[in-house]
């Protein structure tokens, strides 16, 4: 017997955010002046190509990091993390660089130092903060991005500035926290998640154009069409800012070069066989391959859901994670066999999603296979004596907002 399979608890989020209240409140015998949130996100297509200036589409979770937070009169930032209780932050505004602080402290200290950076109006003062979060860690559901912008929501707002009100506003808060995580974690996203938690919608998917940060939204009601997103946690370790993932961008940005262009995105529309016949340095090519392919593959997909058919982006699906298994080479073991267990025992598609190298892994299903889906992958991992997996399903929710 292996037992039943765990599933992530479906959040309930004017509870979660009554609770991060209460812990800032026992914290700091004060009171939150309240409460914000932003989602995790799976991304439905579009692996890679952020950085690539490409598109992507990943929709927005259930599942939330929340900060209670409050201005203070120190000129510092102090923050705790329910998950972390062990380590503290304190650190004056000023004293706020590169690396400083480490940990998870620095995708706080990213979001108010550069928001402090970008703002012309009112000056980001000192900040006191209590952090909870239930977006799964090391499971590629972007837990980083979700805690910057949580943070840089708060933190705007205490400043008095009013840019989660319009689109254009959640843009500049999408490259502050970008900036933040960057430049103070040191950690090379591309942008895709922070849009994801601060320009999402629910019932849709989010169509980024990572070139010049327009969107769309696009339906993507799974339930209307008796379907379900099922994620698979995998629990193999997980991590964006590993030399992996760093090296598949610098070889991106080197083919660029070799190509003359900016980013890959430039070359999407060209004859693919030519593009890579013009690279000296054959190890490129399948990077540029799978980026090229990629940007194509989130376009037929949004086509297909433009016109009601969802249930037929799954062959779009496999081809993905076939691309980014043999080309862009950044699958595990353990992905590879969720992908075929889920296909094999009743998907209608299945990928890998995030960074790679462990993570998670979507599967497009009916409805009524998610118990003998999450059963078959449960049991497979079982037998290889792996970590057992984790579940949850993907429903398009709301962006990061005030709660309370």
């Amino acid at each position: 017997m292996t037992g039943a399979p765990y599933w992530y608890p479906v959040p309930d989020v004017d509870a979660r955010a009554a609770q991060v209240a209460d812990s800032f409140e026992q914290v700091h015998s004060a009171p939150a002046a309240g409460v914000w949130a932003a989602p995790g996100r799976v991304n439905l297509i579009g692996e890679h190509t952020d950085y690539n200036g490409g598109l992507c589409l990943p929709i927005a979770l259930p599942h939330s990091t929340f900060v209670a937070a409050s201005s203070n009169s120190s000129n510092e930032l102090v923050a705790h993390s329910v998950q972390r209780p062990d380590e503290p932050l304190r650190i004056a505004l000023n004293d706020i660089g590169p690396g400083r602080p480490a940990g998870w402290g620095g995708y706080v200290a990213g979001a108010v130092a550069m928001l402090r950076a970008a703002s012309d109006g009112p000056r980001v003062a000192g900040l006191t903060a209590v952090v909870d979060s239930d977006v799964p860690v090391g499971a590629g559901l972007s837990s980083s991005a979700a805690l910057s912008c949580s943070m840089v929501l708060a933190a705007a707002e205490l400043a008095g500035l009013n840019w989660a009100d319009d689109d254009a506003g959640r843009a500049r808060l999408v490259q502050v926290s970008v900036r933040g995580e960057n430049e103070i974690a040191q950690v090379p996203s591309g942008g895709l998640d922070q849009a994801a938690a601060l320009q999402c919608e629910p019932g849709h998917a989010l169509l980024l154009d990572c070139a010049d940060h327009s969107l769309a939204q696009v339906p993507f009601d799974v339930r209307v069409h008796g379907l379900a997103l099922l994620v698979i946690d995998t629990r193999a370790e997980h991590t964006h800012s590993g030399n992996e993932y760093a090296a598949r961008r610098a070889a991106c940005e080197e083919a660029a070069r070799e190509l003359r262009v900016t980013f890959l995105r430039e070359v999407a529309d060209d004859p693919l066989e030519q593009t890579l016949a013009a690279l000296d340095e054959r190890e490129l090519r399948p990077l540029v391959r799978h980026v090229v392919s990629e940007i194509a593959r989130v376009q037929q997909v949004c086509e297909l859901l433009d016109a009601g058919r969802l249930p037929e982006i799954g062959p779009l699906m496999d081809a993905s994670h076939v691309s980014l298994r043999d080309d862009y080479r950044v699958s595990a073991p353990q992905l590879d066999v969720a992908v075929e267990v889920a296909r094999t025992t009743g998907a209608l598609g299945a990928r890998m999603t995030g960074g790679g190298f462990g993570g998670s892994a979507i599967a497009l299903l009916p409805l009524d296979a998610v118990d003998a889906v999450s059963e078959a992958v449960h049991e497979a991992f079982a037998r290889r004596h792996w970590t057992s997996p984790a579940f949850l399903l993907a429903e398009p929710s709301p962006s990061g907002r005030r709660i309370r």
